[in-house]
């Protein structure tokens, strides 16, 4: 228990101040519903650069900045940037040289992922220690059901509390959503940026959210959007209003939910259990284009280690690979497969790619970008793994061999036991790189005390 905590429940709880207590409690309580829930939105503000901001605040504070990839290995998009780059006219996946061309000033960032990680498991932390209802849905995100957190003041305060505390403990800038469910607490979180607190109660969404372009409604994509523009429904207020056999009739079951969603309805509910994950991938753009399966192998057999490892991690095997390839002209094909029995080793993926590889691609076809996705998960436990009489006596050996490899490299990292193949690359040797792999939507680690050293 933190002792910001400790000393919230001793206020709360001293004997000696039972009659402040009751006060407390009685005034709180009118802040609270008195059926129905109360959810905040925690969303770190430019989070990749903030980060940067916090560990270094002299090279970076206040200026404009961007974590980008590499312009010369061809990944030069804005990932994100700061609210001093946003000024100028930067934005989220703008081309660096664009970029660097409104603002010369502009400082690029190589990311660090294992960076990112770290202060989002700290936030977390945080928030966490108001609630254990908190459900991360991303690297910079997470939602909190804080019905039952009155101990700690109204929600106001607490939502007050969580904001400081990330600010002073790490140095990180974040909004906060107050709602009484996920979809309006999402919404509130973003109508003040940065650090701001907003909320959003049912009967506000006519006022705050109607006269909005349905795009703006969390949850409806740019597809959507057009195809409602199409019926006539261009902002939340007619999305509202709208028949919502229409709606079913030209979306589906989804009309529903549209219809509900413009009126502010939202029966979701925090989920603390992270939910296992639908597949498992990592593609890597290429400092230059690679022909032929002899160049792609060492790529493939790194990317089939790392989509192994977090496998594992999660106590799953798969039943199907899928290959992706992309062209120098940004054309991408993916192949999948489906495994005659489920796997957790990189042996076995890296076969299946390989062979992927060589059967649906040209040799003397250059390719941009490899990539490699499990599919078909399921918990290892409850998987029945069949074995022919060579692979049974193997079996136990490649086991004890992968969680001792697992063992020494967590320890030691990545580059601690290696097959000779991941030493003959040198783009290969940055896919083990802590700092550079990973990417937001890679929730594997969300939830988890990460205790790699920097």
């Amino acid at each position: 228990m933190t002792s910001c905590r400790q000393k919230r429940y001793a206020e709360l709880n001293n004997g000696n101040h039972v009659d402040k207590k009751v006060d407390i409690v009685q005034n709180v309580d009118q802040y609270y519903p008195a059926s129905g829930r109360v959810i905040l939105h925690v969303d770190m503000n430019a989070f990749y650069c903030s980060v940067h901001e916090a560990e270094d605040p002299d090279q970076y504070k206040g200026k404009p900045t961007a974590v980008a990839g590499s312009v010369e290995q061809r990944r030069g998009i804005i990932v994100t940037c700061s609210y001093a780059a946003r000024r100028f006219g930067i934005s989220t996946g703008m081309q660096v040289q664009k970029a660097l061309r409104i603002c010369p000033s502009l400082t690029l960032i190589q990311p660090n992922f294992h960076l990112y990680r770290k202060y989002s498991n700290a936030f977390m932390q945080i928030a966490y220690s108001y609630t254990p209802l908190l459900e991360a849905v991303s690297i910079d995100e997470c939602y909190l059901d804080i019905t039952g957190s009155k101990q700690f003041g109204t929600p106001l305060e607490i939502a007050g509390e969580i904001q400081r505390r990330i600010m002073d403990e790490l140095g990180l800038p974040c909004s906060v959503g107050v709602a009484p469910n996920k979809l309006l607490a999402k919404m509130a979180s973003d109508l003040k940026k940065p650090n701001g607190i907003s909320v959003l109660r049912l009967r506000d969404v006519p006022e705050v959210l109607w006269n909005k372009p349905c795009g703006e409604m969390f949850g409806i994509g740019g597809k959507t959007a057009e195809k409602l523009r199409k019926l006539g429904i261009y902002n939340i207020g007619q999305l509202a209003a709208a028949d919502e056999r229409m709606l079913t009739d030209h979306f589906g079951v989804m009309g529903s939910w549209l219809k509900r969603a413009g009126n502010g309805i939202d029966y979701g509910v925090v989920n603390p259990e992270r939910e296992q994950s639908k597949s498992i991938g990592h593609t890597t753009t290429l400092p230059k284009d690679v022909v032929g399966l002899a160049d792609a192998r060492p790529i493939l057999l790194n990317l089939s280690d790392q989509v192994a490892r977090r496998l594992r991690k999660q106590g799953l095997v798969a039943s199907g690979v899928q290959l992706t390839i992309r062209t120098p002209d940004m054309k991408t094909i993916t192949r999948s497969r489906q495994l005659e029995a489920p796997t957790e080793t990189a042996e076995d993926i890296y076969k299946v790619v390989c062979d992927q590889f060589a059967r649906h691609w040209k040799g003397d076809k250059p390719v941009r970008l490899l990539g490699v996705t499990l599919q078909n998960l399921s918990p290892k436990e409850e998987s029945a793994i069949q074995l022919d009489l060579f692979d049974y006596e193997r079996q136990p050996k490649k086991e004890s061999l992968n969680k001792a490899m697992d063992m020494l490299r967590n320890k030691f990292g990545e580059n601690a036991v290696l097959t000779a193949g991941m030493l003959s690359d040198s783009h290969s040797a940055r896919l083990r790189n802590h700092k550079e792999r990973g990417t937001s939507l890679q929730k594997d680690n969300l939830g988890q005390v990460d205790t790699d050293k920097d």
